[in-house]
């Protein structure tokens, strides 16, 4: 038996069961990771040591008849931007360079608490922006399904973890498509959960009014599971929900016969890749034949999304990335003779020219003479997006759109045009912008082999709607699992 192919459904049944040991199940993704990293590249940091004594913590507290949690021995990849504590965390930015985390973020107390079992942490667009992972200081994640091609971002790293079977789970971030657009790239299952659902406390922030923590995962079980262990409310965090995961997760249940599906005409656009669209169309026919009824239905300010987007995350980004100073933390200038050259010396050896880009446009954005005219009149268009959602969910229970107009590209083919890059996230983006669910599950792969995936979208902590949607498409079309040898 690979262990590598269980589920972590599986694994936590299995170590609870006495049929795997946490120890041989965490050796198993570890030696995958050996074989496999060279070519992957989705670690910036792997944990073998701690994984193994963590792993042997479980195996020791069922040897002496203790109740085990629910994620017991599953190996779990983190994004490099979600703080565990005594690792370094460096957003894979030369900036953070040495910086070790002094806790845990909320999420990580939360897995620990189910005796999840953390392997490493993976790789990323420089503080999470991008979409292709191209944008990391240290080095480019390859797709699994083709290393030639990226494997998506800003999440990249998590998402080709999971997709080779170097981790059972993977957490990532998600502030405009960093979750769902991987996930679609590497033909696994990605869920952005509603804002607030899942506590920020110990992510290092990029947007936050946009930022959500979200799993990774290649079941719908395993992301329920996910979601149902970190989500709920958390007091260190300001914008945390009082609902609790079991409310959002109602529903998960059941067929879905009945349940009404829209398709909104302004996610099927010219210039869209034929071979997405057709797959995306047949999955909704599939969900058609199982008692689903589907409506087309109109987003009309969907168009403004993305310009949108590139004025509130910049702006926000300016103001968080500030603290990154070279003062207490991470890389400094030693040869600065003011504080001012201190500043301009760090950021600029620190900072990647994505980074820069962002920041120069947030700072703009938010200076005096210019705030009204771009920040505050794109905080304006983001509530006539969340409004086009929230008619729209009168008429329907259910979006589905292509998580991405194209399935995975190569390396190099969008880095000299940032624009093209962007709108790599153009089906993505608006959800963010509204603060609702959203996910995205593989749903075909094109000629050459590379994964497409089905975005669905539901009203804000309908997280149950969207699983058991995305389960029933699962079981009626099951997804291949990738193959060892990653070509």
């Amino acid at each position: 038996m690979d262990l590598t192919e269980l589920t972590a459904v599986e694994i936590a049944a299995k170590v609870a069961g006495g049929q795997a040991g946490a120890v041989e199940v965490v050796k198993a993704h570890l030696a995958r990771v050996k074989t496999l990293e060279p070519k992957i590249k989705a670690f910036v940091t792997v944990l073998e040591d701690s994984a193994l004594r963590a792993a042997q913590a479980v195996d020791s507290k069922r040897a002496r008849k203790e109740k085990l949690g629910r994620l017991a021995g599953v190996p779990i990849a983190l994004k490099d931007n979600i703080l565990l504590e005594g690792v370094e965390t460096t957003c894979s930015s030369k900036i953070l360079k040495g910086y070790r985390a002094a806790y845990d973020a909320t999420v990580v107390e939360r897995l620990k608490r189910e005796d999840a079992v953390f392997i490493g942490k993976t790789n990323l667009d420089e503080f999470a922006m991008g979409s292709s992972t191209e944008n990391s200081a240290f080095f480019k994640t390859a797709n699994p399904w083709d290393t030639n091609c990226v494997p998506g971002g800003s999440s990249g790293g998590s998402a080709a973890a999971v997709a080779a079977r170097m981790a059972a789970l993977a957490f990532g971030s998600d502030t405009g498509g960093s979750i769902r657009q991987p996930a679609s790239f590497c033909g696994v299952v990605g869920l952005k959960p509603t804002y607030g659902l899942v506590s920020r406390y110990g992510l290092i922030a990029f947007a936050s009014s946009l930022d959500q923590i979200g799993p990774f995962a290649r079941t719908t079980a395993d992301a329920a599971l996910a979601l149902s262990v970190v989500g709920g409310h958390d007091p260190r965090d300001t914008t945390s929900s009082q609902k609790s995961p079991d409310e959002a997760l109602e529903g998960l249940e059941g067929q879905i016969k009945g349940l009404r599906i829209g398709l909104p005409k302004e996610y099927f656009i010219p210039g869209m890749d034929a071979e997405v669209e057709a797959s995306v169309r047949a999955a909704v026919d599939e969900l058609k034949k199982l008692g689903a009824v589907v409506k087309d239905v109109s987003l009309p300010h969907s168009s403004y999304a993305v310009g949108t987007y590139y004025i509130v995350a910049p702006s926000e980004a300016s103001s968080n990335l500030a603290r990154f100073d070279g003062i207490r933390y991470g890389l400094s200038a030693p040869e600065a003779r003011s504080l001012e050259e201190v500043y301009e010396a760090t950021r600029g050896a620190g900072f990647g020219p994505e980074v820069k880009r962002r920041i120069m446009l947030g700072t703009y954005a938010l200076s005096s003479g210019y705030y009204d005219a771009y920040y505050g009149k794109a905080q304006r268009v983001r509530t006539l997006i969340a409004r086009d959602f929230d008619e729209a969910f009168k008429a329907v229970d259910v979006l589905a759109t292509p998580t991405s107009p194209t399935a995975a590209f190569r390396f190099g083919a969008k880095t000299s045009d940032p624009l093209a890059m962007y709108l790599s996230d153009v089906f993505t983006i608006p959800s963010n912008l509204a603060g609702n669910a959203s996910m995205s599950l593989p749903c075909g792969l094109t000629k050459r082999g590379l994964p497409i995936g089905l975005q669905l979208i539901g009203p804000a902590f309908s997280e149950g709607l969207l699983l058991r949607a995305a389960g029933a498409l699962e079981k009626a079309k099951p997804f291949p699992i990738l193959n060892a040898g990653c070509s």
